[in-house]
């Protein structure tokens, strides 16, 4: 048994709460921000909206088992551009099955697969630099988060305790894994060796599965912490970071609460948009600040050593400004 961060659970699952067009408790600020621009992109039309519905199956193809236990997103790509014809053709022949018939790019792709599998991926890489890449560093704490919970609790409790907590249709009694609500018997005879827990910000209330001989069973569950993964982080009190990075590279970190754009960052602060542009270019090579490009304009956002600095220099308690309002 092992964990694993799995950028390709987060696309799958982010993707699918976004076409059920529902305003999320948890996910609303982010869906409202991405909604609009997967639309101007395209992708509530494309390659994904056919081999993601809102609801049911997706094509197992899709969910690769991670190779160790946190994957880049392009790692994972090539393992689904490496799936074998015989497999792509099986799932979307269940899909079709689910669904009662397959899409126009859905049957192209069962025509043919490799040679439509690399749009898939190229729209894959799309909708994650616009939806999920500038968000990245605050999800991925979270699942970091969870896994670390979770680890400790095997190490000091045992394997039984860890899954009698993870889920309430999980359960460990007499040696044997019980998944309550699944649709079809689970044994070692259809499933292959181990087992792989990936916890996920976008599941919702709900548990994933993936059993895809010969490849270990996926079990994705909700991640810890993900109710306040959009909540406010402080950022009054920068006094210290400020004489250290100066007054308005520091302003533009906390602005960074919110991926922005150049020009919406000059609004913003009042400086200029040639001397924003400076800055983040510097905060850029420090390894504070990554850019993702949407469309014609480029979203800059706070990275994981952004957030680490900040929450050094902000003692606890300070004020906050708004997150994804």
């Amino acid at each position: 048994m092992r964990f694993a961060v799995s950028p390709m659970w987060e696309a799958g699952t982010s993707f699918r709460l976004l076409r059920s067009g529902s305003a999320h408790p948890v996910h609303r600020r982010w869906a409202e921000q991405v909604r609009p621009r997967v639309a101007a992109a395209g992708l509530d039309r494309g390659w994904l909206a056919e081999l993601v519905p809102p609801s049911g199956y997706v094509p197992d193809f899709l969910n690769p088992a991670p190779a160790g236990s946190a994957p880049t997103l392009a790692e994972e790509l090539d393992r689904i551009l490496a799936a074998p014809v015989s497999r792509i053709r099986h799932d979307l022949d269940r899909l079709r099955r689910e669904q009662g018939s397959l899409g126009p790019r859905a049957r192209s792709l069962y025509a043919e697969p490799k040679a439509r599998l690399l749009r898939v991926a190229e729209e894959i890489a799309s909708y994650w630099e616009l939806a999920l890449a500038p968000y990245w560093a605050r999800i991925r704490a979270v699942l970091d988060t969870d896994v670390f919970h979770r680890s400790r609790q095997v190490a000091e409790q045992g394997t039984g305790s860890l899954f009698n907590a993870l889920h309430p249709s999980v359960s460990w009694d007499d040696n044997t894994l019980r998944l309550g609500r699944r649709p079809q018997t689970l044994s070692r005879k259809t499933a292959g060796a181990g087992l792989v827990l990936i916890p996920s910000a976008f599941t919702g209330p709900g548990l994933f599965t993936r059993v895809t001989l010969p490849e270990p069973p996926q079990l994705a569950y909700p991640a810890r912490g993900v109710g306040a993964l959009w909540e406010p982080r402080p950022v009054a009190g920068t006094d210290a970071l400020t004489a250290v990075l100066g007054r308005s590279r520091t302003r533009l970190l906390t602005e960074l609460e919110t991926p922005a754009s150049t020009t919406e960052l000059a609004h913003r602060t009042g400086l200029s948009p040639a001397g924003v542009s400076q800055h983040l270019t510097a905060l850029r090579a420090a390894g504070l600040v990554s850019a993702h490009r949407v469309g014609r304009s480029v979203l800059y956002a706070r990275t994981s050593a952004a957030e680490s600095l900040l929450a050094a220099a902000c003692p606890q308690g300070s004020a906050s400004r708004s997150g994804l309002a």
